[in-house]
């Protein structure tokens, strides 16, 4: 019976525990700056729609997203760092299509799509620094899910004025773009390198040219390996170099950040203590009944 009593105490305990953990999705956003040219969905790009030059960043869920933009005027823009985006264009290749998921929209957490939700477009253009976002104080990175832009996806798979088509006119050069999130123990991208997590976008390596790829679906990836990071930096790498750095565009698209939250040093002890007694106790009912 006190057993029983115990094991019900850590069952209704444990669940207020995991409440506290948290999955940015994006959702909380409503405020964009332009529609989508085709395909339909908004996006925002750090635009607050003054025009004026920002690199303020936004935040979803208490994860702060840097971004800036600047405004070239006569109806040019730029921006880099991070956006956000419901866009579904999967057919428009070109830099006026850089808000939309080459799946066709955010992802719905098991692989596939899900059309209209919100995620977020990652962009380092080489020159106005690198994307990031910093964590929630007591909050652990548990994994992420990544995929190409259609803008990257296309490009690589057809070539463009910038850029080459992935494998070359054969189809058996080695050619890669992979992605590698950077966590630091300090806010901004910033401090003590703790770890890296590589993801391969697109990967032209392998002997066997049917097994080339450019990834066209969500992804989740891991990052237990860098989850006591308190920032994330996001670096390119490309085979396809020029005099002005890489040539492929350097995008991706992230939803369904998972976070796990840190227990209370009271709280992981009062879990120990109750596990700890009912361990013990079962050993006494073992022994009392042999």
């Amino acid at each position: 019976m006190k057993l029983r009593i115990l094991f019900l105490f850590l069952l209704a305990f444990i669940p207020s525990f995991a409440q506290a953990n948290l999955l940015v999705t994006f959702e909380d956003k409503t405020v964009f700056t332009g529609t989508s040219l085709a395909g339909g969905g908004s996006f925002f790009n750090g635009n607050s729609g003054s025009g004026l030059n920002s690199n303020v960043g936004w935040s979803s869920q208490g994860v702060f997203f840097n971004n800036s933009y600047e405004n070239f005027g006569g109806g040019f823009e730029g921006w880099n760092g991070w956006s956000y985006s419901n866009v579904v264009n999967t057919t428009t290749a070109g830099f006026l299509n850089q808000y939309a998921s080459y799946p066709g929209g955010g992802s719905n957490g098991l692989g596939g799509v899900s059309a209209g939700q919100n995620y977020a477009i990652a962009y380092n253009d080489g020159f106005g620094g690198t994307p990031f976002f910093n964590l929630p104080s007591g909050m652990l990175l548990h994994s992420v899910d990544l995929t190409n832009t259609t803008y990257s996806a296309l490009s690589m798979r057809n070539g463009d004025s910038f850029a080459k088509k992935f494998g070359g006119p054969s189809g058996g050069e080695p050619d890669l773009l992979s992605v590698t999130l950077n966590g630091y123990d300090s806010l901004g991208g910033t401090g003590t390198l703790i770890g890296a997590v590589t993801v391969n976008l697109a990967d032209f390596r392998f002997a066997e040219s049917s097994q080339d790829f450019i990834l066209d679906s969500w992804q989740n990836v891991s990052l237990s390996s860098i989850a006591n990071a308190r920032s994330v930096s996001l670096t390119f790498f490309s085979t396809d170099v020029g005099s002005f750095g890489i040539n492929t565009p350097t995008f991706v698209a992230l939803d369904n950040l998972r976070l796990t939250a840190v227990p209370e040093p009271s709280t992981a002890c009062l879990i120990v203590a109750v596990g700890s007694t009912i361990l013990i106790y079962r050993r006494k009912l073992t022994k009392a009944n042999r």
